[in-house]
C-alpha cells in the first residue's frame, strides 16, 4: 500500500515518495525556548514523531531536523526584563523541553541545531539573497523585496499585490521598510538595548538574523536545498513558512519542500487555551493532577491532525482505559495457556483476526495518518480477541499468540503508547507519587469521619488513573501502577 500525504503545497493528497529511495529528510519547526512549552505545542511535536515512527515502519530511513529558536524577540525580551545573558534564560527552557519530549515518549531526532549556532550560514545565505537581487539594505538592516520575487505566496496563494505585511507586525514595526509586504532578514543596530544580549558583526554592520531566516538556514545546512517533508502547526504556514521558502528558493533556485504537512490547534475544553480561563497546562501540570504521559499522548494522538482536537481531563481518563483495555488483552494473550488442539476452536481465528487488523490499521495510517480508523482497527482485534479467549478457556496456539503480539507491536512501534506504560512502571513519576499520596491522606480522613462514599470516590479516582490499592488489616494502604512493585503508603 502506498502512502498517501495532504500537501498544503498543492492542497491534495498525494502519493509520498521520498526524492532519494528509501531515505527521507525531514524538517520540523522547534519550540521557541523562552518558556515551558505547553500542550498545545505538543500537539504538534507528538503528532510529528507519530509521522517519523510511521515512516520508519514503512521501512524508510528518516534523518529529522528541528530546530531550536533560541534567539528572537520573546528570547531576548527575556532576557533584557530579568537582567540575565540569553543562555541563562534558553539553556534551562531547553532543558525543560527535553524532559517533556521525554516523559511523552518522542523519539530522538537526529539534529537539533540552535539557531545562535548557525549565525555565519544566515549570514552567508543572505549574501546570496543580495547577489541574486532580492534584498535591499536600509539602516543597517536588510530586508527580503517581495515585489522582487514573483513566486511568493506558494502556500497560501497570496496576491503580492494586495499582501499587506509578510513580516511580524510585533518585530518588525520598527524596522524602515520600503514596502509594508516585506520581511527582514537581518535586523541591524542596537534597539531596546539588545546589543547587550545578542547581536553579532555582519557585512552590514552589528545586528541579528530575522526570525523566518533561521530555519531556512538550519533546514538548508542540515538537509540540503530540498527536503521531503517540512511539518508544523498551521499557524505557521503564512508568513513563516512562506517566508521559507522565499528565502530558500531565492538563493538555491531549487525546490525547498517537496510535502508541506501542517496540524490544526489544540482546544482545551472546547476553548482556546489560556491561563485566564484557567484550560492552560504544561506537561507537569497534568503529571501533578495524577496523569501519566501514556495517557497525554494517547489522546494527543486520538485525533486527526487536520482536525483540531479537544483536550479535556475527561478525555484524559478515557484514555487511561482505553489504554487498560490494551495492557489487559495484551497480558491474556501472552499469559494464555498455549495448546495446540485450540486450533479447532475459537481461538483459532486469532490468526486471520490479527491479520485483518494489521490490513487495516496499515490502510487507514496509509490515508493521510488516519489515526481513527487505525485505533479502530486494533480495538476491533482487541474486542473479538477477548471473546476468542473467552471462548477458548484462555487457551490458543503458538501461531495465534505470536501473530496477535506481533499486531500490538506494530501498533505500538507506531504509536508508542504502550512501551512508554511499560517503561513509566519502572520509574513512577514523582509527580505521579505525590499525587497519590495526597489523594490517599484524602481517602483516610475521609474514611475516618466516617464519610465512605466520599472514600469510594477517591478510591475510583485514584483506580481511574492506572494505580491498583491494596487495604491491609493494620490500616496501612500499598498500591502500584498495575503490573508494577507495591510501594508502602501510610494511611
Amino acid at each position: 500500500m502506498a502512502l498517501r500525504l495532504h500537501n498544503t503545497l498543492t492542497r491534495s493528497l498525494e502519493p509520498f515518495e521520498p526524492l532519494e529511495e528509501g531515505h527521507v529528510r525531514y524538517y520540523t519547526c522547534g519550540p521557541t525556548v523562552y518558556d515551558r512549552a505547553h500542550i498545545g505545542n505538543f500537539r504538534t511535536f507528538v503528532w510529528e514523531d507519530l509521522l517519523r515512527r510511521y515512516l520508519e515502519w514503512k521501512g524508510y530511513r528518516v534523518t529529522q531536523v528541528m530546530n531550536l529558536t533560541d534567539v528572537d524577540d520573546k528570547t531576548i525580551r527575556e532576557a533584557l526584563e530579568r537582567g540575565v545573558s540569553l543562555q541563562e534564560v534558553t539553556d534551562p527552557v531547553t532543558e525543560m523541553f527535553f524532559e517533556d519530549w521525554e516523559t511523552l515518549g518522542l523519539e530522538d531526532v537526529e539534529a537539533t541545531p540552535r539557531a545562535t549556532e548557525t549565525v555565519d550560514a544566515m549570514i552567508r545565505l543572505v549574501e546570496k539573497l543580495e547577489e541574486a537581487g532580492l534584498t535591499y539594505e536600509s539602516d543597517g538592516s536588510v530586508y527580503f523585496s517581495i515585489s522582487e520575487y514573483e513566486d511568493y505566496g506558494q502556500l497560501v496563494e497570496l496576491d503580492p499585490e494586495q499582501l499587506e505585511s509578510a513580516g511580524r507586525a510585533e518585530s518588525d514595526e520598527v524596522y524602515e521598510k520600503d514596502d509594508p509586504r516585506d520581511f527582514v532578514l537581518w535586523k541591524g543596530g542596537d534597539r531596546d538595548d539588545e546589543g547587550e544580549v545578542a547581536t553579532w558583526d555582519s557585512p552590514w554592520g552589528p545586528g541579528r538574523p530575522g526570525w523566518h531566516l533561521e530555519c531556512s538556514v538550519m533546514a538548508l545546512e542540515e538537509l540540503g536545498p530540498t527536503i521531503d517533508i517540512h511539518a508544523g502547526g498551521v499557524d505557521l504556514i503564512f508568513p513563516h513558512h512562506e517566508n521559507e521558502i522565499a528565502q530558500a528558493e531565492g538563493a538555491t533556485g531549487e525546490p525547498f519542500v517537496r510535502f508541506w504537512l501542517h496540524a490544526k490547534h489544540l482546544l482545551v475544553e472546547g476553548e482556546k487555551m489560556s491561563k485566564s480561563l484557567g484550560n492552560f497546562y504544561t506537561i507537569p501540570d497534568l503529571l501533578e493532577k495524577g496523569y501519566r504521559g501514556s495517557a497525554i499522548r494517547y489522546l494527543l494522538l486520538s485525533g486527526h491532525y487536520r482536525s483540531e482536537l479537544n483536550f479535556t481531563l475527561d478525555g484524559l481518563d478515557e484514555a487511561e482505559r482505553a489504554l487498560d483495555r490494551l495492557e489487559e488483552f495484551r497480558r491474556r494473550v501472552r499469559e494464555a495457556e498455549v495448546d495446540a488442539d485450540a486450533a479447532d476452536g475459537p481461538a483459532g481465528e486469532l490468526p486471520e483476526l490479527a491479520r485483518e487488523a494489521r490490513r487495516g490499521f496499515e490502510a487507514a495510517m496509509d490515508d493521510d495518518l488516519n489515526v481513527s480508523d487505525a485505533r479502530g482497527a486494533i480495538f476491533e482485534l482487541v474486542r473479538q480477541g477477548n471473546g476468542r479467549l473467552d471462548g477458548s478457556g484462555e487457551r490458543l496456539t503458538a501461531d495465534a499468540r505470536d501473530a496477535v503480539l506481533a499486531v500490538l507491536q506494530d501498533f505500538d512501534r507506531v504509536f508508542g503508547v504502550l512501551s512508554l506504560r511499560d517503561r513509566e512502571r519502572s520509574s513512577i513519576p514523582t509527580e505521579l507519587r505525590r499525587w497519590v499520596e495526597e489523594r490517599l491522606e484524602a481517602r483516610s480522613a475521609a474514611r475516618e469521619r466516617g464519610d465512605y462514599e466520599e472514600a469510594d470516590a477517591i478510591r475510583d479516582e485514584i483506580e481511574a488513573r492506572g494505580i491498583q490499592l491494596e487495604d491491609a488489616p493494620d490500616g496501612t494502604t500499598r498500591w502500584k501502577l498495575r503490573e508494577g512493585e507495591f510501594a508502602a503508603v501510610g494511611s
